[in-house]
């Protein structure tokens, strides 16, 4: 059997699990397990990010400055755009089928006493998030790195990653979502995010409401933190346009980093930035040092983003963006209107039932002059008819798709009539993920042919 056969393997396994979306406060689980491998999270340092939007695009960004310090790198996110093993990177690229194999048949003797003693309790086996956290965990032991980058599952207190602890604690902005398990307010979903601080940790955040930035501040002080905030303590001072992407300064805790070139598109990736760069400054510089110009250039300039603002098609443009949730739409907008210049907008638009759809479709609804309601493919789909009913409510001319191979097929024709017309794909990462695989199998890159 081939590594790619195995690793498949491991996520056919893992697939057998309760799904990602079956969520328990129930941390100690992990923790169990780990114990039994010689707790292999205790081996690197590590930065523990959470937040609701941005956390994966700072993590990447947080990543890439690490690595171009010389140190080898980890980095756990979620969910994958394609194949599981994006969710593991290794210096940058996605881990080793065999390295993933091979930490899998590692594991399987502990987790099947785990399991074990959970039935003996009466309580649930392990789950799919809880195996794929134990999973990166282990695989970033054997490489091995020197930090893991390490994006919280949902939550924080009681996610499994917080069995690791975090040197430095990266607060995204928090808004609300995933309210059924987190809180119906703002305070209450920064309680349970804020249980990533560990004692003695080093905490940087995005600007924060003020309930949020609150409940951070008393978190901090009662795990005798230090805390730093966007726009109070570290700052995106400047940003403008730039071939690709945006020019950037960034006034730091440690120094201040001025015109530094970041190839993605939109404000809030800016922001971002400026948060992975305060993250890195508390890791290696102590919150004093600056970090060295070159390190910076190389670090930002090799930043990526799958699915986030990623041009997948030409002549039409086509671009995608994994943006599920209200928070997330209101960037893509405001990144459509202030980093491209188009007159139209086309949107295919496909989102999860758990999803807050008809704030999606509020906010796209101030920049889409048509949409193509389709469906991911995913159980937890929203049904397109049903999309294209809000999208109706909205305003907005619509068409029902079955696919998403339907779907583009309509808006690539519609946006190539006209070159004041683009083309971009939102509202799930199960959509985005699609979409990207599409996109290379058929070449939107080669442009439009009726």
């Amino acid at each position: 059997m081939s590594d790619r056969d195995r690793a498949d393997a491991v996520y056919a396994a893992l697939l057998q699990r309760q799904g990602e979306q079956w969520v328990q406060p129930r941390v100690e689980r992990t923790r169990r397990v780990l114990e039994l491998l010689d707790d292999p999270q205790r081996t690197y340092r590590v930065v523990h990010i959470t937040g609701t939007n941005g956390k994966t695009s700072t993590a990447r960004m947080i990543e890439s400055l690490i690595r171009a310090h010389g140190l080898r790198t980890g980095l756990f996110t979620s969910p994958h755009l394609e194949r599981f093993t994006e969710r593991i990177l290794v210096d940058g690229e996605p881990a080793d089928d065999g390295a993933v194999a091979d930490a899998w048949d590692e594991i399987s003797p502990f987790v099947q006493i785990v399991d074990a003693e959970l039935t003996a309790a009466g309580d649930a086996p392990l789950t799919f998030f809880e195996l794929l956290t134990v999973l990166g965990f282990v695989v970033a032991a054997d490489a091995p790195v020197d930090v893991l980058v390490l994006e919280v599952g949902m939550g924080g207190s009681w996610d499994s990653t917080n069995t690791a602890d975090g040197d430095v604690a990266v607060f995204a902005p928090i808004a609300m979502d995933h309210a059924d398990r987190l809180g119906n307010t703002i305070e209450e979903i920064a309680t349970v995010k804020a249980g990533i601080i560990k004692d003695g940790a080093a905490v940087v955040s995005a600007r924060q409401t003020p309930e949020a930035e609150r409940v951070l501040r008393e978190a901090a002080a009662a795990h005798d933190a230090t805390i730093a905030f966007e726009g109070q303590d570290f700052a995106l001072v400047e940003q403008r346009l730039a071939v690709g992407g945006q020019q950037i300064t960034v006034r730091g805790l440690g120094g201040t980093y001025s015109e530094e070139y970041l190839p993605l598109y939109g404000a809030h990736q800016g922001f971002n930035a400026a948060l992975a760069l305060a993250a890195v400054e508390s890791l290696i510089g102590d919150r004093t040092a600056p970090i060295p110009d070159g390190i910076v250039t190389e670090g930002l300039g090799e930043a990526t983003s799958p699915g986030r603002l990623q041009l997948v098609g030409t002549a039409p443009t086509v671009l995608v963006d994994a943006a599920h949730n209200p928070h997330g739409a209101h960037a893509l907008v405001t990144a459509l209107r202030e980093s491209f210049d188009f007159d139209e907008w086309g949107v295919v638009f496909g989102v999860l039932g758990d999803k807050d759809a008809p704030g999606i479709v509020n906010e796209l609804a101030t920049v889409a002059a048509r949409v193509f309601a389709t469906a991911p493919e995913s159980e937890r789909a929203r049904d397109a008819d049903d999309v294209a009913d809000l999208v109706e409510a909205a305003g907005l001319p619509v068409t029902v798709h079955p696919d998403l191979t339907d779907a583009v097929d309509a808006a690539r024709e519609w946006a190539a009539a006209s070159d004041r017309r683009a083309v971009v794909i939102a509202g799930s990462i199960v959509l985005a993920g699609e979409a990207i695989a599409l996109s290379a199998a058929e070449d939107w890159k080669a442009g439009w042919e009726s």
